[in-house]
This record gives C-alpha cells, structure tokens and sequence, in this order.
C-alpha cells in the first residue's frame, strides 16, 4: 500500500453519501466518527465505507474526488457498485486493526 491519496465514499446514517480525500484514511474515518471530520458528516453517523480508492498522486485523487462530486445521486450509486471490489475490503480490514 505504497498509495497514500485516497478517494473514498461514506454512506451516511441518513443514507446519504459523502465524498472525500486523504492520505490517512483510517484517521480520517475516525476523525468523522467523532464529529470532527467534515461539517458535513457530523450528527449522521454511524458511517459504512462503500468506496475507497488509493492514487499515486493527490492531483489524480482529487480530480477522481471532484468528478465523483460532480455525478447525480444515481450516478454515485452506479460507480459504487462498479467499483467496489478489493480495495474496499482490504481498507476496511485495515481500519478494523
């Protein structure tokens, strides 16, 4: 896992979704489980990570961030299942440690 620019999506308790970048995601999911991660995701918790992506570059993690942003809600749930697969298992088992 020499990556550290993640793309990842929450699904919140209201089931809406939230986007986002880092280079630490096991931080920043705890930071947003405690209410000090993005405005957005406070008070929705608990949170289920349905997609995670690691990049080379944080210029290509953010482009990949703001596209993701950009797309309808449809769209969203559409890339979800498109691209689910390894990497989100592998970093869910990492956030478990």
């Amino acid at each position: 896992m020499g990556n550290n620019h993640y793309v990842y999506m929450l699904r919140c308790n209201d089931d809406t979704l939230y986007t986002g970048y880092t280079n630490d995601l096991k931080a920043r999911i705890e930071k947003h489980t405690v209410g000090k991660g993005a405005k957005y995701t406070r008070g929705r918790g608990p949170f289920a990570l349905v997609y995670c992506q690691s990049y080379d570059s944080k210029t290509e993690a953010m482009q990949k961030e703001y596209k993701i942003k950009k797309m309808s809600r449809v769209e969203k749930e559409e890339w979800i299942v498109n691209h689910q697969g390894g990497m989100l298992d592998e970093y869910s088992k990492k956030l478990r440690r």
